[in-house]
């Protein structure tokens, strides 16, 4: 009997262990909060312990190629543009990249397994992009109305599709900022531009996968503007930084809604420690965002290094032309140029922030500007002299320069001129269409909110506009039709209509009398002219040409020539 009592005695131990564990249970099983069980187990309680034990499943590949055969290369997400698809794959680290003269876009009919049927048809990608073996990103024509497209290599075999995501609704980049905040890109959420909304109706996640909400991070939102969310990043995720970068996504939650599809992992931004008060390595950059404008580069990078630029951040958007190999010659010749694949279409003003995040920490002053816009000084002034002389004529405060357009016409060509932008047009509207911003980069709203002319500031800093005769931009902007009938294709601005859209076709945004259509008037090369400005092209004749071969830099060696080699200044 006394035998049997001590056997049915539980200790308080095993007691102990027991009672966590249904305690444990029952938070997992319930959707109670991380808080709670910091509430109940301490503060010696970490979230990232238990988020470290989750894994993504993992997606097969079946690989014709014979340096592949003991590799996985996956599929890792599939986004749907209106024009076509984009295809992110994940490589293991031994293997080597494809090319597109590896693979195929193959396409199979929707609701058949890939793994058991034959595609119906293949074409060539559109292009690839990356060379980063965790997201290279390959774009497909897009797929017809029920069919979905995978990947296919040449040399036999093919890759089965991942997960697919509709672009309108989508979180679609992100970063960790130098104050540890969450700052989340996104598109589907449809808010006004230039606004701040009630960050308290949002919330952001984190987790391996969002479908899955009893096991998700969440997080508070700080701001919510245009489509940029900020908020704030658990412990969890900042203590973790390799499997964050690696695995876990982040996505917004409308409360009381459902959660965005994301694709978005939160990456460290660069550079994230460095002292905002530090002396920047760089006085004056540039950022940008282009489509297959890689002809009007160099001419673009080659004058711009002459009167102070000193780093180019560009940001392609789905080019496809000879844009690699313009930005390795100049580079070759001694730009600072990089470039960053920003796949997304209608979201300049998201670049843009991304941008001034990405040169905050290298450069005092980034100008904002396009390929055809090109900053004149007719006093023979270098930016550096302008932006020291407003710096020391003003307070401490100003932290923006807004610089006026002037916007120039056709100028009576019919082909694009030779000698490049800057000497080939030559005439202007009388008044300037709107402006651009050199901009302090540590005095940005935290809401990074800007409309692609200008950026809201913090409290305590404040804007000027650069006095005409010191500094304006040329905008090249109703150039030759050959050229300018591009611009019909899409814009790049999310709140500005594309224009073929039958929508808004009175707004200044777009071309007086054009309609919807690229039909090229009659008197195109006449428009627009209303003031004769020969001011830059002069400058550029005077200063850059060489003297014994009559060339501009960007008309030597196929449009690229170390500038330093023809004794002109560089800073």
């Amino acid at each position: 009997m006394k035998d049997r009592r001590k056997r049915d005695v539980v200790s308080w131990s095993r007691f102990f262990w027991c009672t966590l564990f249904v305690v444990s249970s029952c938070v997992l099983y319930t959707g109670f909060s991380f808080s709670t069980f910091r509430l109940l187990l301490g503060d010696k309680f970490h979230p990232e312990k238990i988020v470290s034990a989750w894994r993504p499943p993992a997606l097969q590949a079946i690989s014709g190629d014979s340096q592949m055969n003991s590799a996985t290369i996956s599929i890792r997400e599939t986004v749907i543009l209106p024009d076509q698809v984009l295809i992110f794959l994940k490589y293991p680290q031994s293997a080597r990249l494809f090319t597109k003269e590896d693979l195929d876009c193959v396409y199979f009919a929707a609701g058949k397994s890939s793994s058991s049927s034959q595609p119906q048809f293949k074409q060539p990608p559109n292009q690839i992009d990356g060379a980063d073996l965790d997201d290279q990103i390959i774009r497909c024509p897009l797929n017809p109305r029920g069919f979905l497209v995978a990947l296919a290599l040449k040399s036999g075999g093919y890759i089965k599709p991942g997960p697919i995501h509709r672009w309108d609704s989508l979180v679609y980049e992100a970063m960790i900022d130098r104050d540890n905040t969450t700052i989340v890109f996104v598109k589907g959420l449809n808010l006004r531009p230039d606004r701040l909304y009630n960050a308290s109706r949002f919330e952001c996640v984190y987790g391996w996968d969002l479908r899955r909400p009893k096991f998700l991070l969440r997080s508070n939102v700080i701001s919510i503007a245009q489509e940029i969310v900020r908020c704030r990043t658990p412990f969890s995720i900042l203590n973790n930084p390799q499997k964050v970068n690696n695995s876990i996504k982040v996505s917004v939650r409308l409360k009381g809604r459902g959660t965005l599809h994301s694709i978005a992992r939160p990456a460290l931004q660069l550079n994230r420690d460095s002292d905002p008060t530090a002396r920047k390595p760089y006085e004056m950059c540039i950022c940008t965002m282009l489509r297959n404008q890689a002809r009007f580069l160099g001419e673009w990078v080659m004058y711009h290094a002459q009167i102070g630029v000193q780093r180019w951040f560009i940001y392609d958007n789905n080019s496809e032309d000879n844009i690699d190999s313009v930005i390795a010659s100049l580079v070759d010749n001694n730009f600072n140029i990089s470039k960053h694949v920003w796949p997304w279409i209608k979201t300049q003003e998201a670049g843009l922030a991304h941008c001034a995040l990405r040169a905050r920490s290298s450069c005092k002053w980034v100008g904002f500007i396009d390929v055809d816009e090109y900053f004149h000084l007719p006093t023979g002034l270098n930016l550096h002299d302008v932006l020291r002389n407003q710096s020391e004529s003003s307070s401490s405060d100003v932290a923006e320069l807004r610089v006026s357009c002037h916007s120039f016409g056709p100028s009576g060509l019919e082909h694009m001129p030779e000698q490049g932008l800057t000497v080939g047009y030559t005439c202007r509207m009388m008044v300037p269409e709107r402006h651009k911003s050199i901009v302090n980069p540590e005095a940005l709203n935290s809401t990074l909110i800007n409309v692609v002319h200008h950026f809201h500031l913090r409290d305590g800093f404040r804007y000027v506009n650069a006095d005409r005769g010191v500094l304006v931009i040329n905008h090249y902007k109703y150039q030759v039709w050959e050229v300018f009938k591009e611009k019909f294709y899409r814009r790049v601005a999310t709140y500005v209509a594309d224009w073929q859209d039958e929508q808004n076709v009175g707004s200044k945004d777009r071309v007086p009398g054009l309609g919807t259509r690229a039909v090229e008037p009659p008197d195109w090369g006449s428009r627009f002219c209303e003031v004769t400005d020969t001011g830059l092209r002069d400058r550029v004749l005077g200063n850059f040409r060489n003297p014994i071969t009559k060339l501009l830099p960007w008309q030597e060696d196929g449009g690229i020539l170390d500038v330093q080699n023809m004794g002109l200044s560089r800073l």
